[in-house]
C-alpha cells in the first residue's frame, strides 16, 4: 500500500486537497500587492508639433504625423418633404402671433444642419472601415498530406470497419460472363450479393441465389483483379460494369439508381485502396534506394552551391533569382490579420444606429376603393338616358374606422358620392340649407374650376379612393359605411319600399316620383338610412382580411344613432343570433381593400396638399389620405414635421323636449359656423371642409336631421381648418332650424321660410386660457343673437346679465357638443401652453422674473408624454434658448433639469432615436447667440456641473449619468458650430476655445469622477453609461480642442481609479481606453517619429523605443497608456485579460486594414509604436499555451534549428543560462486538482530540432511538490516595474491573440529596424524571441481536418 503523504494526513477531511490548494493559490495571488502605476504626464502636444514642425514637414511619412485640414464641415440639407409644396399656408409666418405657433412654424420651415466629420468612417472598429480589407478574397483550395492520410484512413475505416465480415450486401442482377451471345436483358439473373473482406485483407464478391442461403454461393469475384468500375446502362437500366485485368468484364445491375450509386462508390473505394497499396510498396522500395545512394550527401540550395563558384555572372544570377523569388512570394499575399478568425466574425455591437431625420409616421396603411352602391329597388331615373336601371334616389356614403375593442372611433369620416350622373341631376337647383347662405347647391358647379394648393378642384370634388392608416391593428377594427339620403320623413317609412315591396317596378316609380320633389326642395338636408361594416385585419400583425366582405345593410335605428350605439352593435356583429334581430335592406356595396403600393401617385393629404409623385396631366381621380386618430400612447407618437391644424366638431344631442319657446321644433337641423367676431357685421369664415360635390371649403355645415324628434341625437363630423392665429373672439356658432318635410304638390313656389324655421342659437368660444377647447361642452340655447353675445354669458357661474337674451328653457344647457383637435401648432396641454405663454410675455416685457420662470419650468415635469414627443424639437429649442440667454443660474439649472426629464422619458418609452435625430439634424446654435458671447456648450456644461454637485437630488443626477450621451453630443455639436461660425478652425488649437471653457470642462470631469469610482456599486448601470459617454466626448474633443489639454484630462480620469481596482472599475477603464483609442487619427495622436535630440545619420544609431519607459509613454501617450494597462491586466482575472488583449489586437487590426496606411513603409512605422508589446510578451512567455497535441505525434524534421538553443518554459525563472532541454508546462493539460501539468512539452529529440509531445511518468505527488516549490519572490520585473503574476496561464485564445500581434509586428517592421532591434537585445531576450517564434509554430500549425473536427 502506498505511503500516505504528510500533507494528506493533516487534512481534517479526506478529498479536500484540491480545494485547499485552490484556496492557497488565491491567497498567494491576493498577497501579490500590485505597485501603484506611476503617473506619467503626457506631452504638450500642440507645443511639440509647433517646435518640431520642420521635422514633421520633412518626414516622407508626414501623413502619419499630421491631422488633415478639411476634417470638419457644416452642411445645410434642404428638408425633405413628402408633399410637392410646403404644408404651411403662404401667410402663416405673418399671421402667427403666439410664441408656440411661431416656434413650431420656424421648426417646420428650417432645413437640416449637419456637422460632418470627413474621417468619421475610420473612428470605429476595423469592421466599419470604409475599405473592407478585413474580408479577403477566397483562398485557393490547398490539399495537405495530413488531410490525404485522413481521407485514406476514413475510406479504409468506412470500408474495413467490418473486417472479416460483410461490408455490403443486397440484390443485384448479374449477367452470364461465359455467355457467347450479346449481353441483353434475358441473360441477367437476380442474385443476392455479399461483399466481404478476407483475413488477408483482400475483398471478394459472392453471388447467392437467396439471402437466406448464403453458404451456397453461385459464383464469386476477387476484387484484386478488378481495375475499374463504370456505369453502363446500355444493356440494362441501373447497370454497371466491373472491368478485370484480363480484359474481361462482369455486368451487374441494381434495382434503383440510389443502390447503383452506392455499389459503384463502395467498389471504387476498394479498387483505389488496392492501387494505393501497390504504389506505396513501390515508393518504399525507391525511397530505400535513394537513401542508400544519396544518404552520405546533403542537398544544397542554389545560392549555397553557387557561392562556391568563382564565376561572377553566376553569382549575379543567383542574387537576382533570390531577389525575384522574394518579390514573387510577397505578391498577392493576404494580410496576416485577414486570416484571423475574428476578422471573419460579424460583430454589430460597435456599429452606431442609423440616425434618420424626422419624418411623418404612419401605421398599417390600406387603400379603400369604392366602386358602386346599389339597392334592390332599381329604376330608370332619366328617360333620355340609355335606360340603365339605377338607384331611384341619391345616396351618400360615409366611411370611417371604429375600434370595438377600445370603444372609440379611430379615423375621420371619408365621404363618398357614388351616384350616377342621372341621379345627381335630381339635386341640381336645390337650395343649400341655412337662411344666410344664399348660394345654390354646389352640385351645379361644373364650370370655372379653380385650383386649391396646386390641385384642380374638379379632382377633389368626388372622392372614391381613400388611404386609411391604423397604428395599432387588431381583429376588432371595423370599416363602417353609413348611408344617408335626402331628408324625407321617418327612417322606417323611407326604408319600407326597399324592404317590403311586392311590385318592385311600381314601388320604384312611386319612390322616384317622391324623390324628385324632395330633392328639388330639401336636397341640402340629409337623413340617416342604413349602415354596414366589415372587419379589416385578421390579427394584431396587420394581416388584411381580404376575404372579408361588408355585412348586409342594416336599417338605421332612429334611437341608436350615436357612435356609442354603433360601437355596441359592432361588438355583436359576429354574433348571428343578435344581428338577426336587425332589419336588413337588400343592397350591395362594391368596395375593395388593397395594400398601399409604395409608389402610389396622385394622392393628397388630409389637408388636400398633393403628395409626391403627382401628375395632374391625364389624371382623372385623386386618392385621399384619411386622417387617423392615433391612440394617445407614447410609443405611437412622433415629432411633428409639417403644418396641420384641424378641428373636428361633433354635435351630440339637443334636448328640446321641455322647451316652450317655439311651437314647432321637431325636424331639427344643426348648422355649424366658425366666426372671428360677435359683431353685427361678422360673417362666417370659409374654412369648413365641404362634402362631395361642394367647394373644397364652405362657410357652414349641417348635421343629419332626425325626423319628428324633439331630442335628436347626431353623429355628423364637421371638419374645420383652424386659422393660424386664434384669439378670444373665435368661436363656433350653432344655428338650429325646424325643417318642414311636407311636400306641396300643387305648386313649386312655396316660400323659403315655410321650409326652414329658426329655433335657436348656441355658441362655444374656441379658446379658453389660451388653449383650444376640446372637452365635452354643455351649452345653453338662445332664441335670439344680439350683438356682443360672447361677452354676455359666463358658462362657469351661469349668470346672464343682459336682458336682451331670450334663453330657451330658462338658460339650461341643452346642447351637448364635443371637439377633437388634430394640430401641429396648437396644444391641449396646459403646462406646455402656459410655459410658452409666459416666455412670450417675458420677451415682450424685456425682462424675466426668475422665480416665475422657474415655476413654469418645474410645471413642465407634469407635461403629457405624448405632447412632449409631438413637440419635441420645438420644446428642446426653447429650453436651450432659455438656458443660453438667461443670466439667472437657477433658471439655467432648471432648464437643464427639464431637458434631463425629457431625455429620460423618451428613453423609458423607447424613443431615444428621436433625440439622436434632433441633435444630428435640428439642433443649431445660431438661434441662441447673444451679445454677451454666451455659448450653448459653455452654459450647458456649467448647468450640468451644478446639478452633479447637488448631492440631495440623486434621482436627477442618476438620470443625467445614465443618459449623458445626449448632453455630451449637444456639447460637441455646439462646439463644432462655434468653431465654424467664428472661423476659428484655422487658428492654433490653443486659441480655439477660451481658458474659461477649458476650466469648465475640467470641472465637469471632476464632478463626474466621484459618481464613477465611488458610486459604481450603487448605480452600476449609470456609472457604466457615463464612463462610456465621457470616453466618446473625449474622443471627439481630440478633434476640436487642444489635444494636450485633452491628454491631461484622459490622464487625470485614468489616474482616478485606485491601484487595486475592483473588476468593475478595471472594466470601466478598459472600455474608456477602447473608445478613445478608436479615434480616426489615433496614429498622428501618438506621433510615430523619433524624439532623439540629434539627427540620426546611420540606421545603426536608430534609437528604437522597445520598452514602456517614461519617455515612451509621454511621447506616445495613448499607445503607451494602452500598453501599460495591458501589462497590468495580464496579472488580473481571465475576463480582464481577455478584454485588454482583444482591445490591443483589434486596434492593430484596424491599422492593418486602414487604406490610409496601406503602404508598407507606413505599416512599418506604425509597428514601431507597438515594439514594447514584444518585451511584454517575452516577460509572459512561460504563461503561453500551446495546442493540445497529446493525441497527435508531431515532427518538424524539415525545420532547421540551432542545436545550442533550447528553451526553458518552466515557471521557475531567474536563470540566465539556457538549458539543453526544457518543458512546456500547460495548466490546461494538468490533471484535475493539481497545479502543474504532468505532460512534458516541446522536448528536443535530436539536433535537427524536431519536437514531440510525450507523456511524462509524473505522479501527482511530484506534481504537487513541484507546484509548492515555485518561488514567487524572484520574478522578473516588467517594463512597468510591476511584478508578473505567474499564478495562471493564458488560455489558448489569449495566447493566439498575443502571438498574432507579435507576428504582425515582426512581419511589418522594416528589415533595418528589425536588425537594430536584434542587435540591441540581450541574450535572454533573443532567446525569448526565438522561443516565441517556436511557440508560434506550434500554435498555428495546421493539424488537419480531423484535429479541427475534434476541437
Amino acid at each position: 500500500m502506498a505511503e500516505v503523504r504528510r500533507f494528506t494526513k493533516r487534512l481534517s477531511k479526506p478529498g479536500t486537497a484540491a480545494e485547499l490548494r485552490q484556496s492557497a493559490s488565491e491567497a498567494v495571488r491576493n498577497s501579490l500587492l500590485a505597485e501603484k502605476t506611476k503617473i506619467i504626464e503626457p506631452l504638450d502636444y500642440e507645443n511639440v508639433i509647433a517646435q518640431r514642425k520642420a521635422q514633421i514637414q520633412s518626414d516622407p511619412l508626414r501623413d502619419l504625423l499630421q491631422f488633415p485640414l478639411d476634417e470638419i464641415s457644416i452642411s445645410i440639407i434642404p428638408r425633405q418633404r413628402r408633399t410637392i409644396q410646403s404644408t404651411l399656408p403662404l401667410d402663416a409666418e405673418k399671421l402667427a402671433q403666439s410664441l408656440l405657433v411661431k416656434e413650431c412654424i420656424r421648426t417646420y420651415n428650417s432645413d437640416w444642419l449637419l456637422v460632418n466629420y470627413k474621417y468619421e468612417g475610420y473612428a470605429g472598429d476595423f469592421r466599419s472601415l470604409p475599405s473592407k480589407g478585413h474580408q479577403p478574397d477566397k483562398l485557393p483550395v490547398q490539399l495537405y498530406e495530413v488531410d490525404e492520410d485522413v481521407d485514406k484512413d476514413e475510406d479504409a475505416a468506412s470500408i474495413c470497419s467490418q473486417k472479416g465480415g460483410n461490408i455490403k450486401e443486397g440484390w443485384l442482377y448479374k449477367a452470364n460472363m461465359n455467355s457467347t451471345i450479346s449481353v441483353t436483358m434475358r441473360v441477367f439473373k437476380r442474385r443476392f450479393c455479399y461483399l466481404t473482406q478476407l483475413s488477408d485483407g483482400s475483398y471478394i464478391l459472392y453471388f447467392c441465389k437467396d439471402e437466406k442461403v448464403c453458404k451456397e454461393s453461385k459464383g464469386s469475384i476477387f476484387l484484386d483483379s478488378c481495375i475499374d468500375v463504370v456505369q453502363c446502362s446500355k444493356m440494362r437500366r441501373y447497370g454497371f460494369e466491373l472491368r478485370m485485368q484480363e480484359k474481361c468484364s462482369c455486368h451487374l445491375a441494381a434495382e434503383s439508381e440510389q443502390e447503383m450509386e452506392e455499389w459503384i462508390t463502395t467498389l471504387r473505394k476498394i479498387i483505389q485502396s488496392n492501387v494505393d497499396s501497390v504504389l506505396s510498396e513501390r515508393r518504399n522500395g525507391e525511397a530505400g534506394l535513394d537513401e542508400e545512394s544519396f544518404g552520405h550527401g546533403k542537398s544544397e540550395s542554389m545560392m549555397e552551391s553557387l557561392e562556391k563558384s568563382m564565376h561572377p555572372e553566376l553569382m549575379k544570377y543567383a542574387r537576382e533569382s533570390d531577389y525575384l523569388n522574394k518579390l514573387s512570394r510577397s505578391e498577392g499575399r493576404c494580410k496576416l490579420f485577414a486570416m484571423d478568425p475574428d476578422a471573419q466574425k460579424l460583430d454589430f455591437s460597435g456599429i452606431e444606429p442609423d440616425v434618420r431625420p424626422f419624418e411623418e409616421k404612419f401605421g398599417k396603411r390600406f387603400l379603400v376603393k369604392c366602386h358602386d352602391l346599389t339597392f334592390a329597388l332599381q329604376g330608370c331615373v332619366n328617360e333620355q338616358a340609355d335606360g340603365t336601371p339605377t338607384n331611384v334616389e341619391p345616396f351618400f356614403v360615409t366611411l370611417a374606422l371604429f375600434d370595438a375593442k377600445n370603444n372609440c372611433k379611430i379615423s375621420e369620416d371619408f365621404h363618398v358620392d357614388l351616384n350616377p350622373p342621372a341621379v345627381r341631376q335630381m339635386l341640381l337647383g336645390s337650395v343649400e340649407g341655412g337662411a344666410e347662405n344664399g348660394a345654390t347647391n354646389s352640385n351645379s358647379l361644373t364650370k370655372n374650376d379653380g385650383y386649391f394648393k396646386g390641385v384642380a378642384e374638379r379632382l377633389l370634388r368626388y372622392p372614391k379612393q381613400g388611404i386609411f392608416s391604423v397604428t395599432a391593428p387588431h381583429p376588432d377594427i371595423f370599416l363602417v359605411a353609413r348611408v344617408e339620403k335626402v331628408l324625407q320623413g321617418g327612417i322606417a317609412q323611407c326604408a319600407e319600399p326597399y324592404i317590403k315591396s311586392s311590385d318592385a317596378n311600381k314601388a320604384a316609380q312611386k319612390v322616384l316620383k317622391a324623390a324628385k320633389q324632395i330633392c328639388s326642395r330639401l336636397g341640402g338636408y340629409k337623413m340617416a338610412f342604413a349602415w354596414a361594416a366589415r372587419p379589416v385585419f385578421k390579427d394584431t400583425e396587420g394581416s388584411f382580411d381580404t376575404s372579408g366582405r361588408f355585412s348586409p345593410f342594416y336599417k338605421q335605428d332612429s334611437n341608436k344613432l350615436s357612435n356609442e350605439d354603433l360601437l355596441k352593435l359592432l361588438t355583436d356583429l359576429r354574433k348571428a343570433e343578435k344581428m338577426s334581430k336587425l332589419q336588413v335592406i337588400p343592397g350591395n356595396f362594391d368596395v375593395t381593400i388593397e395594400c398601399v403600393p409604395p409608389d402610389v401617385s396622385n394622392c393628397v393629404t388630409s389637408s388636400y396638399v398633393p403628395v409626391k409623385p403627382f401628375e395632374e396631366s391625364g389624371c382623372s381621380y385623386v386618392t385621399f389620405e384619411v386622417e387617423e386618430f392615433v391612440p394617445n400612447i407614447a410609443k405611437y407618437m412622433y415629432p411633428f414635421t409639417g403644418f396641420k391644424n384641424h378641428l373636428y366638431v361633433y354635435p351630440i344631442q339637443l334636448k328640446y323636449d321641455n322647451q316652450k319657446t317655439f311651437a314647432k321644433a321637431r325636424n331639427i337641423a344643426v348648422f355649424v359656423e366658425i366666426r372671428d367676431s360677435d359683431g353685427d357685421k361678422s360673417r362666417p369664415l370659409k374654412c369648413i371642409y365641404g362634402k362631395p360635390g361642394d367647394h373644397v371649403f364652405t362657410t357652414k355645415a349641417c348635421a343629419t336631421v332626425l325626423h319628428h324628434q324633439q331630442c335628436p341625437e347626431f353623429y355628423t363630423e364637421i371638419k374645420i381648418e383652424l386659422p393660424v392665429h386664434l384669439h378670444e373672439k373665435h368661436h363656433l356658432l350653432f344655428t338650429f332650424y325646424h325643417i318642414s318635410c311636407d311636400i306641396n304638390t300643387k305648386g313649386t313656389t312655396k316660400k323659403r321660410e315655410n321650409i326652414e324655421s329658426q329655433v335657436g342659437y348656441a355658441w362655444q368660444p374656441l379658446m379658453k386660457d389660451g388653449r383650444v377647447v376640446t372637452s365635452e361642452q354643455h351649452l345653453p340655447v338662445s332664441s335670439n343673437l344680439p350683438p356682443g353675445y360672447l361677452g354676455h354669458h359666463d358658462p362657469d357661474n351661469k349668470k346672464h346679465t343682459i336682458p336682451d337674451f331670450k334663453w330657451v328653457d330658462g338658460g339650461k344647457p341643452l346642447l351637448k357638443v364635443k371637439n377633437h383637435l388634430v394640430s401641429t401648432i396648437c396644444t391641449e396641454d396646459q403646462y406646455l401652453n402656459s410655459f410658452f405663454h409666459y416666455c412670450q410675455t417675458s420677451q415682450s416685457a424685456s425682462q424675466e422674473i426668475a422665480g416665475d420662470l422657474v415655476k413654469y419650468l418645474k410645471c413642465l415635469h407634469a407635461m403629457d408624454i405624448c405632447v412632449m414627443v409631438n413637440f419635441l424639437p420645438t420644446i428642446l429649442n426653447q429650453l436651450l434658448k432659455i438656458l443660453t440667454k438667461t443670466s439667472q443660474s437657477d433658471v439655467a439649472v432648471n432648464s437643464a433639469r427639464v431637458i434631463i426629464y425629457i431625455v429620460s422619458r423618451c428613453h423609458e418609452e423607447g424613443l431615444e432615436h428621436y433625440l439622436r435625430s434632433y441633435i444630428k439634424y435640428v439642433f443649431r446654435t445660431d438661434r441662441y447667440m447673444t451679445s454677451e458671447n454666451k455659448t450653448t456648450h459653455g452654459e450647458l456644461a456649467r448647468s450640468l456641473i451644478a446639478i452633479l454637485k447637488q448631492s440631495a437630488d440623486f434621482l436627477t443626477i442618476n438620470k443625467l449619468l445614465k443618459h449623458s450621451w445626449f448632453f455630451f453630443e449637444l456639447l460637441i455639436k455646439s462646439m463644432a458650430q462655434f468653431l465654424i461660425d467664428k472661423n476659428k478652425l484655422k487658428l492654433p488649437r490653443t486659441q480655439r476655445f477660451p481658458d474659461c471653457f477649458q476650466h469648465t470642462v475640467q470641472s465637469l470631469l471632476l464632478a463626474i469622477i466621484p459618481h464613477v469610482n465611488l458610486r459604481y456599486s450603487e448605480i452600476p448601470e449609470e456609472s457604466r453609461s457615463v464612463n462610456i459617454n465621457w470616453a466618446h466626448f473625449m474622443k471627439r474633443s481630440l478633434t476640436l480642442m487642444n489635444r494636450g489639454f485633452i491628454f491631461n484630462l484622459i490622464n487625470d480620469y485614468i489616474s482616478c481609479f485606485p491601484p487595486k481596482d475592483p473588476k468593475a472599475l478595471t472594466e470601466y477603464k478598459l472600455d474608456f481606453l477602447h473608445i478613445v483609442c478608436y479615434h480616426e487619427h489615433f496614429i498622428p495622436l501618438n506621433l510615430p517619429m523619433s524624439f532623439a535630440r540629434s539627427r540620426l545619420q546611420r540606421i545603426q544609431d536608430l534609437q528604437l523605443e522597445c520598452t514602456l519607459t517614461e519617455d515612451f509613454c509621454k511621447n506616445h501617450f495613448l499607445v503607451g497608456l494602452l500598453l501599460r494597462e495591458l501589462a497590468t491586466a495580464l496579472n488580473e482575472s481571465r475576463d480582464i485579460r481577455h478584454e485588454a488583449i482583444a482591445i490591443v489586437k483589434s486596434l492593430m487590426m484596424k491599422h492593418a486594414f486602414d487604406d490610409r496606411y496601406s503602404h508598407k513603409n507606413m505599416q512599418a512605422r506604425i509597428s514601431l509604436l507597438y515594439l514594447p508589446l514584444l518585451k511584454l510578451l517575452f516577460e509572459n512567455t512561460q504563461r503561453l499555451t500551446v495546442k493540445d497535441f497529446s493525441t497527435f505525434s508531431m515532427s518538424f524534421s524539415g525545420i532547421n534549428v540551432r542545436d545550442d538553443l533550447a528553451f526553458n518554459f518552466s515557471p521557475v525563472s531567474g536563470a540566465t543560462t539556457p538549458h539543453k532541454s526544457g518543458s512546456f508546462i500547460d495548466k490546461e493539460l494538468a490533471l484535475p486538482g493539481y497545479g502543474v501539468s504532468c505532460f512534458q512539452g516541446l522536448r528536443r529529440d535530436d539536433s535537427r530540432g524536431s519536437l514531440s509531445i510525450e507523456l511524462n511518468a509524473c505522479t501527482p505527488e511530484r506534481a504537487d511538490e513541484r507546484q509548492n516549490s515555485i518561488d514567487y519572490t524572484h520574478q522578473r520585473k516588467s517594463s512597468t516595474e510591476s511584478n508578473i503574476s505567474q499564478y495562471s496561464k493564458l488560455d489558448q485564445h489569449e495566447s493566439r491573440n498575443l502571438l498574432m500581434c507579435f507576428l504582425h509586428i515582426v512581419k511589418t517592421i522594416s528589415e533595418d529596424a528589425l536588425l537594430v532591434y536584434w542587435n540591441k537585445m540581450s541574450s535572454q531576450e533573443l532567446l525569448d524571441y526565438l522561443t516565441v517564434l517556436e511557440v508560434c509554430l506550434h500554435q498555428f500549425r495546421y493539424m488537419g481536418r480531423r484535429y479541427i473536427a475534434r476541437c
